[in-house]
């Protein structure tokens, strides 16, 4: 299977990483064992998007909702981002990747945001790929926080006055294109308030793989079936 090449590639791909602890339960492990081996595929997956010239990559890491889950497995998936961030500094620094988190990141501790923080500037010069790890993100707060933003510097300016060019720049993704290719993995078919605005007109890609066993072989598939999509964007022609 030959790989697409530019302009054919999409400048913007956007994957919800499902499926972890499905397939630690299928191999009889604690939930914890399948989110280390799915970050283990991040690493993978942002190397082989970086060697084919893919300028922007957007992982759904933990959405807004995911607080819901066991404190037990919230623990553990701060302590894997921890580590992340910790280790990876050095490859991707190595590999060109600009790394920058998109989410509330309040919520998380003060430690934890300072390791954010200084991973987004030890990678901010880094000229490949850059990876958005969207985490405490949601793309109602994505909006909501936007319109509250752009209201605080407008303050003069009333609602009516706001526009959707107006409103783009104080979204979390304002330095990136718009999504052109939505990934997700494990059989589900929603988009799990994933990236709303930015996926607009992205085209929606679903594969049965878990998040750890997508391999660089059903990104190439997702990418040839990409190129061959008519994309219109809502007119009656190819554009």
């Amino acid at each position: 299977m030959s790989i697409p090449t530019p302009p054919s590639l999409p400048r913007h791909i956007a994957i919800i990483m499902d499926g972890n602890r499905r397939w630690a339960k299928n191999r009889f492990m604690p939930a914890g064992l399948g989110h280390a081996a799915g970050a283990q595929r991040v690493r993978d997956i942002v190397k082989a998007c970086a060697e084919m010239g893919i300028p922007h990559l957007s992982l759904f890491a933990f959405s807004t909702e995911n607080w819901k889950r066991p404190p037990e497995e919230i623990t553990g998936l701060m302590g894997l981002f921890r580590t992340y961030l910790q280790r990876e500094i050095r490859d991707m620094n190595a590999n060109g990747v600009r790394l920058k988190v998109l989410g509330d990141k309040q919520r998380f501790s003060e430690s934890l945001q300072k390791l954010i923080a200084d991973a987004e500037q030890q990678t901010a010069h880094n000229l490949g790929i850059t990876l958005y790890i969207c985490a405490n993100y949601g793309g109602r707060w994505d909006m909501l926080q936007a319109v509250q933003a752009w209201q605080k510097n407008n303050s003069n300016l009333s609602l009516d006055s706001l526009t959707e060019a107006s409103l783009a720049p104080y979204l979390s993704t304002a330095d990136a294109p718009e999504v052109d290719l939505l990934i997700r993995t494990g059989g589900e078919s929603r988009v799990s308030n994933f990236l709303l605005w930015q996926a607009a007109y992205a085209e929606l890609f679903f594969c049965e793989e878990l998040w750890p066993d997508f391999t660089g072989e059903t990104l190439n598939q997702a990418l040839v079936w990409f190129a061959g999509r008519d994309r219109r964007f809502g007119s009656s022609a190819p554009i």
